[in-house]
């Protein structure tokens, strides 16, 4: 089983910024991508950015060029250092990491972002 933490939410004022992690831990052989969703109230969750495991990354058109991914791979951890952060970024951010020896991708149970001033 693995386990999946995110931490770092917070409340920051409109062009502020937030650095999130995400932790995965437990019975770890091998990761492939680690990826962030986000989930604002009354939407459908919705991809974020996710990187691989040779660094590859990928954004939703909404945060590229403001938002930017990285990982340990040693410490099974991912960060997403969001910038210029506005109101609409506001929602739960999940982390989600997928296992490629079992198959099995791993939801963490989210941290609340919300860009108010």
């Amino acid at each position: 089983q693995v386990q999946v933490m995110e931490s770092g939410g917070g409340l920051v004022r409109p062009g502020g910024s937030l650095r999130l992690s995400c932790a995965a831990s437990g019975a770890i052989f091998s990761i492939d991508a680690m990826a962030w969703y986000r989930q604002a109230p009354g939407k459908e969750r919705e991809f974020v950015t996710d990187i691989t495991r040779g660094g590859s990354t990928k954004y939703a058109d909404s945060v590229k060029g403001r938002f930017t991914t990285s990982r340990d791979n040693a410490k099974n951890t991912v960060y997403l250092q969001m910038n210029s952060l506005k109101p609409e970024d506001t929602a739960v951010y999940f982390c989600y990491v997928f296992h490629d020896y079992d198959g099995i991708g791993y939801w963490g149970q989210g941290t609340q972002v919300t860009v108010s001033s």
